[in-house]
């Protein structure tokens, strides 16, 4: 199964060299041809080189001709990015079997070729948080990365939140069939979309922010108290986003510090709350996020989510 994985450094400079000399081994230990690009370990300020640097190594991961494009780590720096990049170039290294990989602030490149282009990418791992950590290789997100080496990824199941799936049975406006004490309903062809909270809502007002409509819309994030993540969420509630999609899927929300002022105010009374804004049914704990346990999910490819009680599971292999 040996692939040509292309390694380049879009957004934040690497700072934990350690970790990502450890993905490379990983990678390698794999089996795998890995190529790193020149520019790689670059740094300016807190970005990984200035801005045409970085474009620079996004249009060459482009024309690699690997299989796999697997940026190093996230950060922040690719919005200051967006009206240079090539996106008609990407597509073409899409169709040519390049799947662009990562998650966190290359969400904003994700969203943003999907508005472009319509391309599919992958939310996934990044080298240093994922194959470069000090713990190891997570074997689920290990056997996920591997599915799409092999092109036989076909989906994700999961278990909500107890306290999820129990507002869920009680909802009245999904199509729902009551099965025992359990609610079951399926979202039927829904373009699955999304990614870290704060870099979509940072696309909002721009030609960047996918119009989606009848959407599964997927979000994550980490560092952000629940208030905040609440205000973002009432921002795409306000604009009409969560309105458009046909469900919404919470994954990890992380690394955030509650404080004796919040007075039970956690992320679950943020859920909670969402609920009664919203028809649009909402599922918790999808493992997808800053943890180490993730999946991989096709951004931009049409899926079905379905849910009975506490479990669930997305589909898109089979569209």
């Amino acid at each position: 199964m040996k692939k040509h994985i292309y390694i380049y450094s879009p957004s934040g400079a690497v700072r934990d060299k350690k970790a990502f000399r450890k993905g490379l081994e990983r990678l390698k230990e794999l089996g795998h041809d890995v190529e790193v690009d020149e520019a790689a370990l670059s740094s300016q300020q807190r970005f990984a080189g200035a801005d045409d640097i970085r474009l620079a190594a996004i249009h060459r991961a482009a024309s690699s001709g690997a299989d796999v494009a697997l940026i190093s780590r996230g950060g922040y720096g690719l919005t200051r990015l967006l009206a240079g990049i090539q996106y008609k170039r990407l597509s073409q290294a899409i169709e040519r079997g390049t799947q662009f990989v990562g998650l966190s602030d290359f969400t904003a490149l994700q969203l943003a070729l999907l508005a472009k282009t319509g391309a599919i990418t992958w939310a996934g791992p990044n080298l240093c948080e994922g194959f470069g950590s000090a713990d190891g290789v997570d074997d689920i997100m290990q056997a996920c990365f591997d599915d799409l080496l092999l092109e036989q990824g076909e989906g994700t199941g999961w278990r909500q939140h107890k306290e999820s799936a129990a507002a869920l049975s009680l909802a009245p406006a999904f199509h729902q069939k009551r099965m025992g004490d359990a609610a079951d309903f399926r979202v039927r062809d829904g373009l699955l979309w999304g990614g870290n909270l704060a870099v979509l809502c940072s696309l909002m007002g721009t030609p960047y922010l996918p119009k989606i409509e009848k959407g599964i819309l997927f979000l994550e994030d980490v560092g952000e108290h629940p208030y905040r993540i609440e205000r973002m969420l009432t921002q795409l509630l306000h604009s009409g986003v969560l309105a458009k999609q046909k469900a919404i899927v919470l994954g990890q929300f992380t690394d955030y510090k509650l404080s004796p002022h919040d007075k039970g105010y956690n992320f679950n009374a943020v859920v909670a709350w969402l609920r009664t804004q919203v028809k649009t049914p909402v599922v918790t704990n999808l493992a997808f996020g800053h943890v180490q346990t993730k999946v991989m999910l096709p951004v931009g490819a049409k899926a079905d989510l379905l849910v009975q009680g506490r479990d669930a599971l997305l589909l898109w292999g089979h569209l």
